[in-house]
């Protein structure tokens, strides 16, 4: 078992706690000690100083809440604060719910000394139902240019909420969340129009409501040039509004959520960016160079499509500045470890397809446009490897994983009926398999894999699988139960033999 495969576990396992591992920093900023708690009410600010030890990237851990919130509510989706460092808008926190959920967000360059944070309830953007917001834990971390992570935290994108209209799914169930009061931002006025209706519109605050940043997280891998670097960021959004649909995702991603990488860049050993390397995922998941403007290193990104894609040059008004201090290796690990290390997003996730209507328990059992609820999925990673020809868009074999459960001769199956559902990536890929309602993990008699063919023709490709990463089924709080399965599971599917048994639970006296 990989050291980060057993974090992983380590995380779910602990998912009460609601905590996140981050990657060590150079220092904690104590000279001034944080406030035990900052409240702000609507209409309400609040600010307390803070004081860093050196110059460098700052980040802020902080816990959040809101009383009365809660994210699959209409009415009642989140509470909206807005940071300020030293009077600089530096970032949106959406909070969805009234349970603590632990945060990490990017303060940006700041140099030693004094500071001060404003936290600001922005009345413009928060649900009617949300009066208050409750930031407690806060830590400042500074990571100095000394330090090995530094570079990856310099060069990280800041990005601005999406404006453009929203699907008709989301549209229609984000009725009902209306605002008012004063503006808590700068540049910003009361609206008094209802923020889930500007965002079904197009507005400004949809963000609030919908496809909401909830994590960030950076890969690096060495260039051609020796000493150079390649940093690539990716974010994590509540939900996607665009692309595939809600069932697709679950068979082809085990989640609903949204991981993109955003923003790519060539940093030389100096750890300066080279000219004309940044690149970012634009419309239609197109690569495309960025051409817009920078804050220091970081540059300035906005979402501009309903599968979140970006674009240079943002008009939005809601502001993300989210901690990308985590690193993943895409090669080793699923993006859905993200997730994993913080268990509220499963719940967030689950809250938002109900909202939005994409939940029904009692559709036909191959719908294509519904899932039932999500804790009545088991949530798999696998590890396998297509050996021989090459899958192309036109010839492929992938994975159909299936689950027996005791005392039935029946089969479910994460690509269901459909074989473009198959798993076709050769990286730790993660699956979501629907289960009837009430299963637990000790029903589940064995796990298999299945040889799936595209719709071309089929070359004889084998498919090797090497091991099952983690599997769990969400608890009745909508988060991650601890992972029942890690295990080695080498088997090889080929034409003559598609199918294979990767796990049988034992029966009888142990």
């Amino acid at each position: 078992m990989s050291r980060g495969v057993r974090r992983v576990l380590a995380a779910v396992a602990a998912a009460a706690t609601m905590t996140v591992g981050l990657v060590a920093c150079s220092s904690h900023d104590r000279t001034v000690d944080p406030p035990a708690e900052i409240v702000v009410n609507r209409g309400q600010s609040s600010a307390t100083p803070f004081r860093t030890a050196a110059d460098g990237e700052v980040l802020l851990d902080v816990t959040t809440a809101a009383p009365g919130v809660s994210w699959g509510s209409p009415g009642s989706e989140s509470a909206v604060v807005s940071l300020f460092v030293d009077n600089t808008y530096a970032t949106d926190i959406v909070i969805p719910a009234s349970f603590p959920i632990r945060r990490s967000l990017a303060l940006g360059r700041l140099a030693r000394g004094e500071h001060t944070l404003r936290v600001a309830f922005a009345d413009d953007r928060s649900a009617q139902a949300a009066t208050s917001a409750r930031l407690t834990s806060l830590t400042y971390r500074t990571v100095a240019a000394q330090d090995a992570s530094y570079q990856a935290l310099a060069h990280a994108p800041v990005v601005y909420g999406r404006t453009g209209a929203v699907t008709p799914d989301a549209a229609a169930a984000t009725q009902g969340s209306t605002t008012g009061g004063t503006a808590a931002t700068q540049g910003t006025a009361a609206t008094g129009t209802a923020a889930a209706a500007a965002a079904a519109a197009g507005g400004p605050f949809q963000n609030a409501v919908d496809d909401t940043p909830l994590l960030a997280f950076h890969s690096e891998a060495p260039t051609a040039v020796a000493g150079h670097r390649l940093l690539t960021y990716s974010m994590v959004w509540s939900n996607e509004d665009g692309g595939s649909t809600t069932p697709e995702l679950m068979a082809q991603w085990g989640r609903t959520t949204d991981i993109e990488w955003i923003y790519q860049v060539e940093i030389d050993a100096a750890g300066a960016a080279v000219p004309g390397s940044a690149l970012i995922q634009g419309p239609e998941h197109t690569t495309v160079p960025f051409t817009g403007r920078y804050e220091g290193t970081h540059p300035v990104l906005g979402t501009c499509t309903s599968n979140n894609t970006m674009c240079p040059n943002p008009d939005a008004r809601m502001r993300f500045a989210l901690s990308t201090a985590d690193t993943l290796d895409p090669a080793a690990e699923a993006r859905e470890r993200e997730l994993d290390a913080n268990p509220w997003t499963y719940w967030v996730m689950a809250q938002e397809v109900q909202r939005e209507g994409k939940v029904d328990n009692d559709k036909t059992p191959n719908s294509t446009t519904r899932i039932s609820d999500p804790r009545n999925y088991v949530y798999l990673i696998i590890r396998k490897t297509t050996v021989g020809p090459p899958n192309t868009d036109d010839n492929w074999v992938g994975v159909s994983v299936g689950v027996r459960l005791s005392g039935s001769a029946q089969t479910y199956r994460s690509a269901k009926v459909y074989p473009i559902w198959a798993l076709r990536r050769d990286v730790p890929a993660a699956t979501a398999i629907e289960l009837p309602a009430g299963t637990v993990a000790e029903d589940i008699a064995s796990i298999e894999a299945t040889r799936v063919v595209g719709a071309g023709r089929d070359l004889g490709a084998r498919v090797q699988v090497e091991s099952i990463e983690r599997a769990f089924l969400l608890g009745p709080n909508g988060q991650p139960q601890q992972s029942f399965l890690f295990t080695p599971s080498r088997a090889t599917l080929t034409p003559a033999a598609p199918t294979a048994v990767l796990f049988r639970r034992p029966t009888g006296p142990s």
